[in-house]
């Protein structure tokens, strides 16, 4: 196999690579002839091994709507909901007491630990089921992994995360299907049965219906604030608990309830599954901001502007069928278009049944179910955004967290850039805060190491405060002011390609995905660099596009 990948001077595995590769050179090992280099231990955040968490990873509304447009459609008479519906699940009727229901879901970690990941990949997943308002009966798991990059037990316990989690929800898992990668991921493709006569889509509310929300709102703010270091004390556990819990008990006692319609709220967020109910009723419907239920710390996120790249995603997808009042701001928006992941279901009913519905649910123990609004009268679908006055959202001006040096146990992955970079004073792939050669940006404020352009051995008293002062300075200029954070960090972007700084581009790339950018938007910052640098310029990011 050497021998192979050597003649060809590229390794058979990964073409991208010369052979020799840096693995056999560093450790003599050749994982193309089966050798192994030995399994990452400890503790893993898997949340800092992916660019964006839970259902916030997933394609977004418009760009979804734009692919799939033009695609075959299947005309079966035995489709009874299928992909022109645009529901949670697909429906397929085998014979006439045969019916089965039908969906598949995968996501990024919305959360750290393994085997809550495993378990909310379960929970959501077997949720497009319950919204149908079918019983699921047998999964299939899909895993993408880096597998030696990540520790093996860490797969193990997404695995016996969900497994768990089906067996609380009656459901067999049967088999499946993994892959190595780069970005962590699991799911199930589910597979259930359901009574014809009893078929809950997206597609019923009638003008008069009381909409109820079961689970409360926020999980990609507080996911996004806990890759960023920035989660309010509680609010992860909390979001962790909300994500984990199956909507079972709300979806029987819907059906008892006789609801009109259903569908969960996932990842195209309150906007996107409100605004697709609404179309497929042929309803307008309303909301009142300040009855949307809420986990702990949401307010204080929004109040601080912190909300990822998803919540752009969703309104750029869901906006034109939105209507806010005057007195709703942008950041009360932002949790309307929050990506959700194993979220709640949406439900309109009658109004009496909406009120025994709400109460029989609180009695079972899904407290957080509330009546968000009501649908209005037929005609076009519009989603009215009202308020009370009486939720307070008062806005908070904030400074960047600078984050320490830190070394992630599962990639080996060494960063010492916090949130604030600036320009580096050299093009060699050395950071100045460290004496380690990695490519990271080099300008976080640390208070044990040098700053840019100084001298560790050398600053004395008079470095040291230059070194502060510079450091507070970065963190001025890179925190929210008459510019944005984001459209800041889209010009450290352009700054950093423009300077050809190797090390800050390639930070700057990989905080941009973070936030939410897409690569249209890099690309985009990246050539206004190339317009005032030229091909130098241009040859120096395609180099570095795609790290």
């Amino acid at each position: 196999v050497m021998q192979r990948s050597m003649l060809l001077g590229h390794c058979i595995c990964d073409p991208r690579k010369p052979c020799p590769c840096d693995t056999l050179k560093e450790h003599d090992v050749c994982q193309c002839a089966g050798e192994r280099l030995e399994s990452t231990q400890g503790p893993v955040r898997l949340t800092h091994l992916v660019e964006y968490a839970g259902c916030a990873s997933k394609v977004d509304q418009a760009s979804l709507k734009r692919i799939l447009k033009g695609l075959p459609v299947t005309h079966d008479p035995d489709v009874l909901v299928g992909v022109a519906a645009g529901d949670d699940a697909g429906v397929y009727k085998v014979n006439e007491s045969t019916v089965l229901v039908q969906t598949v879901d995968v996501f990024c970690p919305s959360v750290d630990d393994p085997y809550t990941f495993g378990q909310i990949a379960a929970a959501n997943s077997v949720s497009d089921i319950y919204a149908m308002g079918g019983r699921p009966l047998t999964a299939l798991s899909i895993v993408g992994f880096p597998v030696g990059e990540a520790p093996d037990s860490a797969m193990q316990e997404i695995l016996r995360g969900g497994i768990d989690k089906m067996q609380e929800a009656g459901v067999s898992v049967i088999g499946g299907h993994s892959i190595k990668d780069k970005q962590v991921k699991a799911g199930f493709a589910v597979t259930g049965v359901i009574d014809p006569s009893r078929i809950m889509t997206n597609a019923g509310a009638m003008p008069g219906d009381v909409l109820v929300l079961t689970k409360a709102l926020g999980t990609g703010i507080v996911a996004f604030a806990g890759q960023i270091d920035r989660a309010p004390d509680g609010s992860l556990e909390a979001a962790a608990s909300s994500m984990a819990a199956l909507n079972k008990t709300a979806a029987e006692l819907m059906l008892a309830c006789d609801a009109h319609a259903a569908t969960d709220v996932t990842g195209f967020g309150l906007m996107g599954h409100l605004g697709e109910m609404a179309e497929a009723s042929g309803v307008a419907v309303e909301i009142i901001w300040d009855d949307l239920p809420l986990l702990p710390g949401v307010l204080e996120c929004l109040s601080m502007r912190i909300a990822s790249g998803a919540v752009e995603r969703n309104r750029e997808s869901s906006s034109h069928r939105v209507t806010a009042a005057s007195t709703v701001t942008e950041e009360m928006l932002d949790i309307c278009y929050d990506a959700q992941t194993s979220g709640g279901l949406l439900v309109a009913l009658g109004p009496d049944c909406a009120a025994d519905y709400v109460r029989r649910l609180h009695a079972a123990g899904v407290t957080s179910a509330v009546v968000i609004g009501r649908c209005l009268s037929k005609g076009k679908a519009t989603v009215t955004v009202n308020t009370t006055g009486t939720r307070k959202l008062q806005m908070k001006k904030v400074m960047p967290v600078a984050r320490k040096q830190s070394v992630d146990s599962a990639a080996g992955a060494e960063s010492c850039c916090g949130d604030s970079h600036d320009s580096c004073c050299s093009q060699e792939e050395k950071t100045c805060c460290s004496d380690v050669t990695h490519e990271t940006s080099c300008c976080a404020d640390h208070e044990a190491e040098p700053a840019c352009c100084t001298d560790a051995g050398q600053g004395g008293a008079t470095g040291r405060n230059a070194e502060d002062a510079f450091g507070a300075f970065a963190r001025a200029v890179s925190g929210p002011g008459a510019i944005d954070v984001a459209t800041k960090e889209l010009l450290a972007l352009s700054l950093s390609i423009a300077t050809r700084c190797r090390p800050c581009t390639i930070a700057h790339l990989k905080k941009a995905r973070v936030m939410g950018f897409s690569q249209e938007e890099i690309d985009e910052a990246a050539l206004m660099a190339v317009f005032f640098g030229g091909s130098p310029v241009m040859m120096f990011y395609n180099e570095l596009k795609n790290s």
